[in-house]
């Protein structure tokens, strides 16, 4: 194993992202004396953590992981962060007497380093009515009525299939940073919302019209065909018209542009109302995009990769400003970056970070480009 990937399963195991699987390859790694060394150096000097380590069983580490794991049904990859102590307590104890300094909350106390992310509620607005979301719900949900009109899975949200035949009736769903969600409209569209976007829809499409939603933020679109139905995505800059396929929106109002990116399937983009001669057309594997304030729509071959990664939780930069960056881990982290080195807001990057935790990401830039930060909280200053 590599220092860096050691480095960032001991981040991960502290800051409670690691997975049964890392935890596993942790306690692997640590059979080897050196390693103890290695280990024990790294958490004393990263975090207010002390260590008196004997010798490590790590055969004996797994035994335990797995029929803790066992007895609760897998909980593992499910834990909410209270849980989280009880396989960190395994891991401590093996290590032998390794301890944290506690506080009534915490079980490390962090030396500057450690993020103390936010934590907002997603909201769904009915009507005049606006209500919270939890990741971890399941629920029906209803309109002003006592009508059930979805019901909540966990991070999605599930609308009843069917076409109305009256008004629209509009629903709100607004992500903070964070955080991401799923939304399956009533015609079995799949929307993907990441971090810090509305969207405003139907509860139900009405018959013989097209199906129209508003988008501010970002947004994967699983379209479901329906060739009597054209699906609108409407923005501030543009609009984008399909019958059935799979596409990325990128509407932020602080962009300077609206991307779209086409995975499958055709879309059409314009400006105001559609016409013959202002849409333009987009293949799989191209990118549409609109400078703001701008009327003229360009496109371009890309990796949609690169801008369809976040779905799946990844975070990939290609040719990106630091500026832009930071931009981007605020959103995913519900962070705040206050920029003190002006020049570095310039410079260009390319990173891929899969699912990681921020202390990770962070210390890739100070490792990798010496970049320096101080944290407090959610707070990270970059000098």
């Amino acid at each position: 194993m590599t220092v860096k990937k050691s480095e960032r399963l001991i981040v991960k195991f502290i800051t409670n992202q690691a997975s049964q699987e890392e935890i596993e390859q942790l306690t692997e790694w640590l059979k080897q004396d050196e390693n103890q060394i290695v280990f024990k150096d790294f958490v004393k000097t990263n975090y207010a953590i002390d260590t008196a380590m004997n010798n490590f069983d790590s055969t004996e580490v797994r035994k335990q992981l797995s029929e803790r794991i066992r007895k609760e049904n897998n909980a593992f990859y499910k834990r909410r962060f209270s849980s989280y102590y009880k396989y960190a307590a395994i891991l401590i104890v093996a290590l032998g007497g390794f301890y944290f300094y506690k506080n009534s909350d915490t079980v490390t106390k962090p030396k500057q380093n450690v993020v103390i992310p936010r934590e907002d509620e997603i909201v769904l607005q009915l009507g005049n009515e606006s209500q919270n979301l939890k990741l971890n719900e399941a629920r029906n949900i209803t309109d002003k009525n006592g009508n059930v009109i979805g019901r909540q899975e966990k991070d999605r949200l599930v609308y009843t299939k069917a076409y109305a035949e009256g008004a629209l009736v509009y629903n709100t769903i607004r992500i903070p940073y964070g955080k991401k969600f799923e939304v399956q409209l009533s015609d079995g569209t799949l929307v993907h919302l990441n971090a810090g976007t509305s969207l405003r829809y139907p509860v139900q499409f009405v018959k013989n019209q097209n199906r129209q939603v508003y988008l501010l933020g970002e947004a994967y679109f699983e379209v479901e065909k329906d060739k009597e139905h054209p699906f609108n995505v409407n923005t501030q800059n543009i609009n984008v018209e399909v019958l059935g396929t799979k596409f990325n929106v990128d509407t932020y109002s602080e962009n300077s542009s609206t991307d779209v990116v086409l995975v499958e399937g055709k879309v059409s983009l314009y400006k105001d109302q559609k016409t013959k001669e202002n849409q333009v057309y987009l293949k799989p594997g191209e990118k549409g995009s609109n400078e703001r304030g701008q009327s003229k729509i360009t496109k371009e071959q890309v990796n949609t990769e690169y801008y369809t990664a976040w779905v799946t939780g990844s975070l990939v930069f290609k040719n990106a400003s630091f500026e832009n960056i930071i931009k981007k881990l605020e959103r995913r982290y519900n962070v705040t970056f206050i920029n003190r080195n002006k020049a570095l807001g310039k410079e260009i990057f390319n990173a891929r970070f899969d699912n990681e935790p921020i202390e990770v990401v962070l210390k890739y830039f100070s490792d990798s480009y010496a970049i320096d930060y101080d944290i407090d909280r959610d707070k990270i200053t970059i000098k």
